[in-house]
């Protein structure tokens, strides 16, 4: 963790900016552009400011760059984005991409995607992701030159593999099912806070309300105005403060929400390693295949029922010369099969190795953050009901003096 990018380098995503363009289809878009600054850490100690790099990405550029990282480093749980289009908003918040305040969260939400890979001891040392923080012109190129796309694995494949392994690694089908458990509970959390939201929002406007009745109570009534006015005026200033504070609320739905996404960053590692021991368990039966069609052919019995040994009894046997030819083959393809073999298992044993110690790094940095997100919501909760008994204290004191 000392040699990591995020110890050498400042990286901040500070700022958001709306711009119009046209697309691939030349076709005029809105879209939304991020302000990436960097600083060399090192030369800073020396007590000298070292000078800001900075340079615009587009989220389709996050995008392209995530792909990258997810099919180079398949064994990595690689960190999440944040969403693409506003989920999990309780009904008085828009969900328009293009709203401010959800372009900040997310502004937000890339910035912490980019420290999170800056901070992870393999990822952080790839070239493509330096690039994409330092080289404004060309970095696209550089990525597709790598011909990660060709590498990815298709859906169809990963699905195959997923109902046709016979032997499945235990402990990646608990994890997938673990992922699986994640994503529900994490969703079903962000749903009752939607709803939890919705109805502190009505409090507080009725709290406002209270504020213009008593406001235009204290009209009214000579003696008791001041102290009317007063408790109007706590009740006003409580009203207004629920727009910060459910600002707050959806900064700690954020932390749930990146967590909600790692879930099927999990599942990808999971798919992975079903897909190698898919490929695994084929290498092993073709190459028993040839295994026993050598047998067959150097031993003039046929174990099995085959269209080729109904053809030999019909049209005659084949010559003796004709037989070695094909043992001759059939040797050659069993011993680049057996090699294969050896490579594929120790490329899975690799890979169960790599994944497992980044899946336990990965759950120490999850517990973590989930405790963190979770004690600051309750205490920012905590610290809301205490304002709000503050303020019918202060009311009850005002109703005293009347």
């Amino acid at each position: 963790m000392e040699d990591c990018l995020a110890k050498k380098m400042e990286i901040t995503v500070s700022e958001a900016e709306k711009r119009t363009g046209r697309n691939a289809m030349n076709m005029q878009e809105t879209y939304t552009a991020y302000l990436i600054e960097t600083r060399a850490v090192e030369t800073q100690s020396e007590g000298q400011c070292a000078p800001v790099d900075s340079l615009w990405r587009r989220y389709s550029e996050f995008e392209l760059l995530r792909n990258y990282l997810s099919v180079t480093y398949s064994h990595i749980v690689v960190p999440p984005l944040p969403e693409k289009r506003a989920d999990f908003v309780w009904h008085k918040l828009s969900a328009d991409n293009m709203d401010p305040d959800f372009v900040e969260r997310r502004r937000i939400g890339l910035e912490n995607f980019l420290l999170r890979v800056a901070s992870h001891p393999i990822l952080c040392q790839d070239k493509i992701f330096y690039s994409f923080l330092t080289q404004e012109t060309g970095w696209k190129e550089m990525v597709n030159e790598t011909g990660f796309q060709l590498k990815a694995d298709s859906r169809l494949k990963a699905l195959n593999a997923t109902f046709r392994v016979k032997n499945p690694d235990k402990r990646f089908t608990e994890l997938k099912h673990y992922s699986d458990e994640l994503q529900s509970v994490i969703s079903h959390l962000l749903r009752v806070r939607a709803r939890v939201a919705d109805r502190l929002y009505g409090v507080y406007k009725v709290h406002g309300n209270y504020g213009r009745v008593f406001s235009e109570w204290s009209a009214i009534e000579k003696e008791m105005g001041d102290g009317l006015q007063s408790a109007g005026h706590h009740m006003d200033v409580y009203a207004a403060s629920i727009d910060d504070i459910l600002e707050e609320e959806e900064h700690y739905a954020d932390q749930l929400k990146e967590y909600l996404f790692y879930a099927e960053a999990l599942r990808a590692v999971c798919r992975k390693h079903e897909l190698m021991q898919y490929d695994l368990e084929m290498a092993a039966q073709d190459l028993t295949t040839k295994k026993q069609q050598c047998e067959e052919l150097a031993t003039g019995t046929v174990r099995t029922f085959s269209l080729k040994g109904m053809t030999s009894k019909l049209f005659g046997q084949e010559t003796p010369e004709q037989r070695e030819a094909k043992i001759k083959v059939l040797e050659e393809q069993i011993q680049e099969g057996e090699e294969q073999l050896k490579s594929k298992n120790l490329e899975g044993r690799d890979f169960v190795k790599s994944a497992w110690a980044d899946i336990e790094r990965f759950k120490e940095q999850k517990n973590h953050d989930l405790k963190e997100a979770l004690i600051g919501y309750a205490v920012m909760q905590i610290s809301m009901c205490k304002k709000a008994l503050q303020v019918w204290t202060n009311a009850k004191e005002c109703f005293s003096k009347m």
